[in-house]
């Protein structure tokens, strides 16, 4: 029996339920299910960070922004040491692009770049009317 492993994914929609849109994210070819750059996601409360490992790129090699509900994370890097003959190259240095899905109640508040890892700060904003309503019991009956 052939199984498939979708837990791929699920990792890439932030602020969304584990199965809504997940028919879109299977059919979706466009979408590079690749694993470069390596990245985590954190949950605390209604705060999300994501932190994308992007050693050798330097600040103005990286690319942030949000384009309808999607996060785009590019890295180009303009390999100057093309002369250098490496033995062993295990660090990753190549172009990539990474996208997450954003719901609509998630915001791009920050992000910071620190010993070559990215943090980008991500917030929920509940709207009005989802937020809990403290609704009064009156004792007069008409």
């Amino acid at each position: 029996m052939t199984t498939f492993d979708l837990s791929p994914l699920l990792r890439s929609s932030v602020g969304f339920d584990a199965f809504d849109n997940i028919f879109d994210s299977v059919f979706n070819l466009n979408e590079s299910s690749g694993a470069y750059p390596p990245y985590n996601i954190v949950k605390s409360g209604n705060n999300y960070t994501i932190t994308v490992a992007v050693a050798g790129f330097s600040k103005s090699d990286l690319d942030i922004s949000v384009q309808e509900n999607e996060l785009v994370i590019k890295g180009s890097t303009n390999d100057s040491n093309k002369e250098i003959e490496f033995l062993h190259r295990g660090i990753a240095g190549r172009n990539f692009e990474r996208k997450f899905r954003l719901a609509d109640t998630i915001k791009v508040t920050d992000a910071n770049y620190e010993n070559g890892l990215l943090h980008i700060f991500l917030e929920r904003e509940i709207p009005e009317h989802q937020k809990p309503r403290k609704i009064e019991i009156n004792s007069k009956i008409n």
